[in-house]
């Protein structure tokens, strides 16, 4: 029995500029969305974006044996990000792929994953960052969230390195379980904050080391938890990032 193949839904379509001027092949995931998820046929349009550029319609305007024939009409430009930048301690591969989709969806500007202490160090050398796995996942998670915008992403940064290159006068929260001394829907944040981006620290799936906890400390970060349950990484960053989005009056 042959294998099934599952062609995931997404809810709009998203080329780079030189895709949208040249034949989609009949091999590519999006054509295989369009003809057996979608059902378009000749002159049929459906939703399109190009990466960080407008959104707009795309008509189906031929088909071969070997490829598709798209036309494009664009028309407002993409919403800005939201000003909020994640650090997270480098997960499992796995792990790292949902993160990248759900934290894209909900429209952060940058997400850094870094080695951090109590982490694996060859999590590093994975495929899904050497084979460029990882952009996919982004345009995953713009495509279900019906946006054009990819995050900025690192992989290698240290934590030291990340921190020296925020914005000084910026919002700094970290997540922590064990010595958090209040909620992160306490945090002090409102819609005022946003000339300044929210960074938004989360360690590794171990948690800090008392040396991290100490550089976050010393570099201005409030020490915040999500209760008393303990969330898988890819939970953690989804309901903080939702929460903050809140407090900022983003959602």
């Amino acid at each position: 029995m042959l294998p099934v193949i599952r062609i995931p839904r997404v809810n709009l379509l998203l080329f780079t500029p030189a895709e949208a001027t040249t034949p989609l092949p009949r091999t590519d995931p999006r054509a295989a969305h369009l003809l057996d998820i979608l059902r378009r046929q000749i002159g049929d349009t459906f939703d399109a974006g190009l990466i960080d550029g407008p959104r707009g319609k795309g008509t189906l305007a031929a088909i071969s044996d070997s490829s598709l024939t798209l036309t494009f009409a664009w028309s407002e430009p993409p919403p800005p990000v939201d000003p909020i930048t994640l650090l997270v301690g480098l997960p499992r591969p796995q792990t790292a792929r949902k993160i990248l989709q759900e934290a894209t969806a909900l429209g952060v500007s940058s997400l850094h994953f870094f080695p951090s202490e109590r982490g694996e160090p060859s999590y590093v050398q994975s495929s899904l960052w050497s084979s460029g796995e990882w952009r996919r996942h982004l345009i995953t998670g713009a495509e279900q969230a019906f946006c054009t915008r990819l995050p900025e992403v690192t992989w290698t940064t240290q934590l030291p390195a990340l921190i020296a290159a925020l914005t000084p006068s910026a919002p700094r929260i970290a997540l922590d379980n064990y010595e958090s001394p209040a909620p992160l829907s306490a945090a002090h944040l409102s819609p005022a904050s946003h000339a300044s981006p929210v960074t938004l620290a989360i360690g590794s799936e171990r948690g800090w080391s008392p040396a991290e906890r100490d550089l976050l400390r010393a570099n201005n970060f409030t020490l915040a938890h999500l209760g008393s349950r303990v969330l898988r990484a890819e939970t953690a960053v989804t309901a903080a990032v939702a929460i903050v989005k809140a407090r900022l009056g983003l959602m």
